[in-house]
């Protein structure tokens, strides 16, 4: 069996879902993983299928003719390097929104070679303090080598350094 990555985007509309699972399904596919999500009216995912071997170009083609409905990308992802003792970090930042939040958390993230597992952000009303808040929650992959300890106190500085709160999970 081959393992298949394929990225989804299009407008968003009814039926999305299924004509990428009938897809995938006629052609012997597998749907293992994904995630989806609507954004201001734009539908996107990644999804993670297996498939024989024998049927990777077929089922290939088939979900990209999908255009018109979905742009679809396939490819086949790296071998793992498994990393058995590494574990999940996650936190939460909660401030006023500007212009820079992200970069100034991920840029932390990245200095520790930290992979993002998984990122959501929104922005909150908040009348009684008479403006908008930045959420995210941001889970991170910790290989067994790395300090723990050096990481979080990166996180916690940089909570103190952009006025937002850090709650680690």
């Amino acid at each position: 069996m081959a393992t298949l990555v394929l990225t989804v985007v299009g407008d968003d509309r009814a039926g999305l879902v299924s004509a990428l699972a009938e897809q995938v399904a006629a052609h012997g596919g597998n749907w293992e993983q994904s995630e989806l999500a609507e954004l201001a009216g734009a539908f996107a995912g990644i999804v993670l299928i297996s498939v024989p071997d024998d049927r990777v170009d077929e089922l290939t083609r088939a979900v990209q003719s999908l255009e018109g409905l979905l742009r679809v990308t396939a490819h086949t992802p790296p071998a793992a390097h498994a990393d058995n003792d590494a574990y999940n970090l996650t936190f939460t930042v909660l401030g006023n929104d500007r212009p820079g939040i992200v970069r100034d958390v991920t840029t932390a993230v990245a200095a520790h070679a930290l992979s993002i597992d998984g990122f959501r952000s929104r922005t909150l009303d908040a009348p009684m303090a008479g403006g908008t808040l930045f959420e995210a929650t941001v889970q991170v992959r910790v290989p067994s080598a790395a300090d723990a300890d050096a990481i979080t106190s990166a996180l916690e500085r940089l909570a103190g350094e952009i006025q937002v709160d850090l709650s680690l999970g």
